[in-house]
C-alpha cells in the first residue's frame, strides 16, 4: 500500500539526489580505506612490534601495578623485593579498588550494557539507508540485438544507480518499549554488580589485612617468650652456680627456649605467606613487599539492635536488588518475544534514481512512499516457546531473591552474634593478660629466691603466651566480625546510632 509517481515536488528531488551524490562519494571511500588497512596488514614492516625489555622494567612505585601485565619478567632484580612499606587498612582498599582485575572487568561489563541501552533507544527514532552502484553491463538482450541488427560495434553500458531509504517503525504492539525497558534493567544489574563487588573486595582486603597484622603480632608475642625463657635460663645457671638450683633446671629452660625459637621460626614464615598474599589481592607490582601500619584494636562499636540490622541489610544489599531487575528483565523480555507474533506498522519512504551513460533519455528517478503491515501469522511456535523461556527465567529470578534472602539474614546473624562474643572475650582475656603477667613475675621472683621451681616458672611462662594469644585473637575476631557484618549491611559506617 503505498502511493508511487515520477517527478516529484523540486525540494523532495534536490534532498534525495544529494543523498544518492554524497553516498556515491562515501562508498568510494570506504573502499579507499579497507585498501590502506589491508596493505597495512600485509606489509610486515607496518605492524606493531613487540614491546623491547626497556618496557619490563618496574615501575617507581612497587604499590603500583605492573605497567604491562602481560609480560614476565626476565631478570633477577625485577622480582626482587624492595624495602617494606607499611600501610593503613584504607590504603589497601583504595588500591584494591583501583587495581582490581574482575572489577575492572565489571565495569567494562557495564559500558557494554549501556552501550546496549543506546542501541535498544536507536529503535525511537528513525533509520534513513542509501545504496549505490556503479558500473558496466551488457545483457543478453544486447547480444541478441547485436545479432539480429549486424550492430557489431556496440559497447557495455554505463550504469549509475542510487536508493535512499527513510523507515520508522510507527507500531510494534509494545516490542520496542519492551527491549528498551529490559536493556535499562541490563545497565542497573550491571551497576549493582561494580557495587557488589567493591563491597566483596573492601571484605576480602580486610580479612587479608587481619591475617598480616595476626601474624605480626605472633611474631611479636613468640620474640617476647623467648626474652623471657633467656631470662628463664639466666636464672637456672645463676641458682645452680650458687648450689640452689639443678641441671635438671637448666636442661628444662634450654628445652622450653628452643620450643619458643621454633614457635617464632612458624610465626615468621605465616607473616611472610601472608603479607604475600595481601600483595596478590592488591595487584601490586613484582617487587612490592608491604606491613601493616594499623595498630591492633577493636575497630569500633555497632550500636544496631540484631532487628535494625537485618531490615537495613534488606534494603540495602545489591544482591536482592538484582534479582529483582532480573526478575523485571524476563518480564520485559517476555512481552518482547509475544509482540513479535503480533501486527508490526513500518512507515517508508524512498526515492531511486537511474542513468545509463549510453542512453538518449538521460537520468530516470521516482519515489514511493507508504506504509507495510507486516504479521507473523504462524512461526512454528517459536515465539511463544521464546515467551516461556522468559517466564521460566522470572521464576528462577524470584526463586533465588528468596534464597539470597534467607542467606542475608543468616549473614546479618552469624556476624552480629561473633561480634558480641568476641566483645565478651575482649574483655575476659585483657583480665586474663593481666594476670598471667602478675603470676609470672611472683613465681620467676620466688624461683630467683630459691623457693618455687623451674617447672612452676615454665608453666607460668607459657599461661602469659597463651593469654597474649588469646587477647590478640579475640580482637582481630571482634574486628573480623564487624567486618562481615557492614558487609552484610552493605558496608556502613561503623558508628551508627539504634
Amino acid at each position: 500500500m503505498g502511493l508511487r509517481g515520477e517527478y516529484g515536488t523540486e525540494s523532495m528531488m534536490s534532498f534525495f539526489r544529494c543523498t544518492v551524490v554524497i553516498s556515491v562519494g562515501a562508498a568510494i571511500s570506504l573502499v579507499n580505506v579497507d585498501l590502506a588497512t589491508a596493505q597495512r596488514q600485509l606489509n610486515p614492516t607496518q605492524r606493531s612490534t613487540s614491546p623491547t625489555s626497556d618496557q619490563t622494567t618496574q615501575p617507581s612505585d612497587p604499590l603500583d601495578p605492573d605497567p604491562n601485565p602481560i609480560l614476565l619478567p626476565t631478570k633477577p632484580d625485577q622480582v626482587k623485593l624492595q624495602e617494606t612499606q607499611a600501610i593503613t587498612l584504607q590504603q589497601a582498599i583504595d588500591l584494591a579498588q583501583r587495581n582490581n582485575r574482575e572489577l575492572q572487568v565489571a565495569a567494562l561489563t557495564l559500558q557494554r550494557s549501556q552501550a546496549a541501552l543506546r542501541q535498544a533507544q536507536a529503535a525511537l527514532y528513525p533509520t534513513l539507508s542509501s545504496e549505490a552502484e556503479i558500473g558496466y553491463e551488457r545483457t543478453t538482450q544486447d547480444r541478441l540485438n547485436d545479432l539480429k541488427y549486424l550492430n557489431e560495434n556496440s559497447s557495455p553500458t554505463g550504469v549509475l544507480s542510487g536508493t535512499v531509504e527513510l523507515s520508522y517503525d510507527l507500531f510494534t504492539f509494545g516490542r520496542r518499549p519492551a527491549q528498551i525497558r529490559a536493556a535499562q534493567q541490563q545497565v542497573r544489574v550491571d551497576q549493582l554488580e561494580v557495587e557488589r563487588l567493591k563491597e566483596q573486595i573492601r571484605l576480602d582486603i580486610t580479612n587479608a589485612y587481619y591475617d598480616v597484622q595476626q601474624a605480626g603480632e605472633e611474631v611479636r608475642i613468640a620474640q617476647a617468650a623467648i626474652t623471657n625463657n633467656q631470662r628463664s635460663l639466666q636464672d637456672a645457671i645463676a641458682l645452680e652456680e650458687g648450689g640452689i638450683g639443678t641441671r635438671i633446671d637448666i636442661s628444662r629452660a634450654r628445652v622450653q627456649l628452643s620450643n619458643t625459637e621454633q614457635e617464632l621460626i612458624d610465626a615468621q614464615n605465616r607473616q611472610e605467606i601472608a603479607r604475600r598474599q595481601l600483595v596478590q589481592l592488591l595487584s601490586l607490582g613484582e617487587a612490592a613487599d608491604i606491613s601493616t601500619a594499623d595498630p591492633v584494636q577493636p575497630a569500633g562499636k555497632w550500636n544496631l539492635s540484631l532487628e535494625e540490622s537485618i531490615i537495613l541489610a534488606y534494603q540495602n544489599r545489591v544482591e536482592l536488588q538484582q534479582q529483582l531487575a532480573q526478575r523485571t528483565i524476563a518480564q520485559q523480555q517476555r512481552q518482547a518475544e509475544i509482540a513479535n507474533t503480533r501486527p508490526q506498522i513500518n512507515l517508508f519512504a524512498s526515492y531511486q534514481i537511474l542513468n545509463e551513460f549510453n542512453e538518449p533519455f538521460g537520468t530516470l528517478d521516482g519515489y514511493a512512499v507508504g506504509a507495510r503491515l507486516r504479521w507473523n501469522m504462524f512461526d512454528g511456535g517459536a515465539a511463544r516457546a521464546a515467551a516461556n523461556q522468559q517466564e521460566a527465567n522470572r521464576a528462577i529470578a524470584e526463586t533465588r531473591f528468596a534464597q539470597t534472602r534467607n542467606q542475608v539474614r543468616f549473614q546479618v546473624e552469624q556476624a552480629y552474634k561473633t561480634l558480641q562474643a568476641s566483645d565478651r572475650s575482649i574483655q575476659t582475656a585483657s583480665a586474663a593478660l593481666k594476670e598471667a603477667q602478675n603470676v609470672l613475675e611472683n613465681i620467676r621472683f620466688r624461683f630467683q629466691q630459691g623457693v618455687g621451681t623451674q617447672l612452676d616458672v615454665i608453666t607460668a611462662q607459657n599461661d602469659l603466651t597463651r593469654a597474649d594469644v588469646n587477647r590478640l585473637r579475640a580482637i582481630l575476631s571482634y574486628n573480623r566480625a564487624l567486618a562481615a557484618l557492614q558487609r552484610a549491611v552493605s558496608n556502613l559506617p561503623t558508628t551508627k546510632s539504634p
